[in-house]
């Protein structure tokens, strides 16, 4: 796995996957439009660069909505303890699976409605020290990564993306705590 410092090498990756640590995070829920209500919180966070990059979290599948299924967002909590803290920094992350995942068998995934998402979400932004996010990279105004979800199959998208899974890892001062969110959509 390769560790990037520059944004030049940001730019010009190949892999479909990253994994991106950064520090002195913000988020925001993102503004609705004429169209469809706000489906993303994003998280601002420096990974070390000159720099912000942008992790684009999904809290509501307006896909799903559209076709007639449960559009909430499926959240799963893997709870632990750090004791060291990983790199600033964006690596490439050919393959991660949500069943890969040490203990992922024991966590339960509850629909969650949007607005209890984007607070719980806002919350861990504020409180965090560290995030770590595994997704799909993209450069847009600014650099940063989404698909930050599971990629098999649901009720709305028939398509699997193997080991292309997406998740946020926060890590908390207080009690050296962490807290691993792994999201997932109708039907997976």
């Amino acid at each position: 796995m390769k560790h990037y410092r520059g944004l030049q090498v940001f730019q010009n990756l190949k892999t479909p996957l990253v994994n991106l640590v950064g520090d002195h995070l913000m988020a925001r829920v993102e503004k609705p439009d004429h169209k469809f209500s706000p489906d993303h919180v994003w998280i601002s966070m420096d990974p070390g660069f000159s720099i912000r990059f942008m992790v684009s979290v999904n809290t509501y599948s307006i896909r799903n909505g559209q076709a007639g299924f449960d559009p909430r967002v499926r959240l799963g909590i893997l709870r632990g303890t750090w004791s060291s803290l990983p790199e600033r920094g964006v690596s490439e992350c050919h393959h991660f699976s949500y069943d890969e995942i040490k203990g992922i068998e024991e966590v339960d995934f509850l629909p969650l409605e949007r607005v209890f998402l984007e607070q719980m979400l806002l919350d861990r932004a504020h409180q965090a020290i560290l995030l770590e996010a595994w997704g799909s990279p993209y450069l847009r105004e600014v650099p940063g990564i989404h698909q930050i979800h599971s990629r098999r199959a649901s009720c709305a998208v028939p398509e699997t993306a193997h080991g292309a899974d997406g998740a946020l890892r926060f890590y908390f001062h207080e009690e050296r705590r962490m807290e691993m969110l792994l999201f997932k959509f109708c039907g997976q």
